[in-house]
């Protein structure tokens, strides 16, 4: 007789809360959420290219020049396979002809930046108050030797 209340005591435990479990059986749900991410975008507008030719054998140069406006502001290009030969105080300048002699006078040129690096992309900020109808090239000239390592004739697009 033990026996038997504890079985049915069990049974009622055991099934009682089984039953609180299929009564308390609920459908879970998600609620739909939406994002949304705006990405502010510049768009770039291309004003001119060129391809890198070698001026001085000694000093190759290749790859593509680029001069771009981005958000308001011009800039000159260079794209992931430029690359020149190394030297001292390296730098980009505008050059008023489509073709850049070895030797530079100081009258056909304007300095745009020292050279960040010999190799691959980089950028560089063409000032505000220069007119870019003034110069047809873009080069790499060393200034300590005043020589040019090789240029980019630009055409306009």
């Amino acid at each position: 007789m033990k026996l038997n209340k504890l079985a049915a005591g069990t049974f009622v435990l055991l099934f009682g809360t089984i039953g609180q479990l299929a009564i308390n059986t609920q459908t879970a749900s998600a609620a739909k959420v939406t994002q949304t991410t705006t990405v502010a975008v510049k768009s770039q507008s291309l004003i001119a290219s060129g391809s890198f030719v070698t001026t001085e054998q000694d000093h190759p140069t290749s790859g593509i020049a680029k001069v771009v406006k981005v958000g308001g502001k011009r800039y000159v290009e260079f794209d992931k396979a430029f690359t020149t030969a190394r030297g001292p105080k390296v730098r980009v300048v505008l050059y008023r002809n489509n073709t850049v002699p070895v030797n530079l006078k100081a009258q056909n040129y304007v300095t745009i930046a020292p050279l960040k690096k010999f190799d691959g992309a980089q950028r560089y900020e063409i000032p505000a108050n220069l007119d870019l109808k003034d110069f047809k090239s873009v080069a790499i000239w060393c200034e300590k030797f005043n020589v040019t390592f090789g240029y980019a004739s630009l055409q306009n697009s």
